[in-house]
């Protein structure tokens, strides 16, 4: 016959008085906390100062944005339109998140190099906006931009970005360590 679980009792164990057991005092403190708070926004607005107001989001912006606000990630593009990345993963596998998922692909008519992301994707419901993907690129080959009118999504399904977003939405084509074109690579 086994006998039941008996929890240890410890000797420093808070014990509630009459006072705590009774709740309806507490309860009467979180409403008192919870009316001070309120007033307070109630007179900030009345009074015309910035307090905490609602900003309606499709009509409205927020103009008070952090200074360090990241945004959204771009993917940079070379002179012939195709992707500065190079498909070397270092961005997916630095990302605390683990939200960047690259597949890559070959092209060998492409001397510089070859290997190119076939596909790219960020999952935005998930992304902390760390920006450490932008740091460990060794191509300059992704960016955050601070401007992202309607980034927001209804649903977790529409919050991924593939590469097409990635190289469409506000297109970069001014790469730090850019690359000759192919016809140059030929004539070497």
């Amino acid at each position: 016959m086994t006998t039941p679980y008996r929890r240890k009792r410890y000797w420093n164990e808070p014990r509630m008085g009459w006072y705590e057991r009774a709740y309806i005092f507490e309860v009467l403190r979180g409403l008192m906390i919870t009316g001070r708070v309120f007033l307070k926004n109630l007179g900030t607005f009345m009074l015309g100062r910035r307090g905490a107001l609602t900003t309606y989001y499709p009509e409205e912006q927020r103009p008070d944005y952090a200074r360090h606000n990241r945004g959204r990630h771009v993917l940079v593009q070379r002179a012939d339109g195709k992707p500065q990345c190079v498909a070397c993963n270092l961005c997916a596998t630095v990302c605390p998140a683990k939200v960047i998922e690259i597949e890559s692909a070959c092209d060998l008519s492409d001397a510089a190099h070859p290997k190119y992301p076939a596909r790219f994707a960020i999952d935005y419901s998930r992304c902390i906006f760390c920006g450490l993907c932008v740091e460990a690129c060794p191509e300059d080959a992704i960016r955050m931009q601070p401007e992202t009118p309607h980034f927001p999504g209804p649903d977790r399904t529409t919050m991924w970005s593939h590469r097409e977003d990635l190289l469409s939405w506000q297109p970069a084509r001014d790469a730090a360590k850019p690359y000759p074109p192919a016809g140059e690579e030929e004539a070497r």
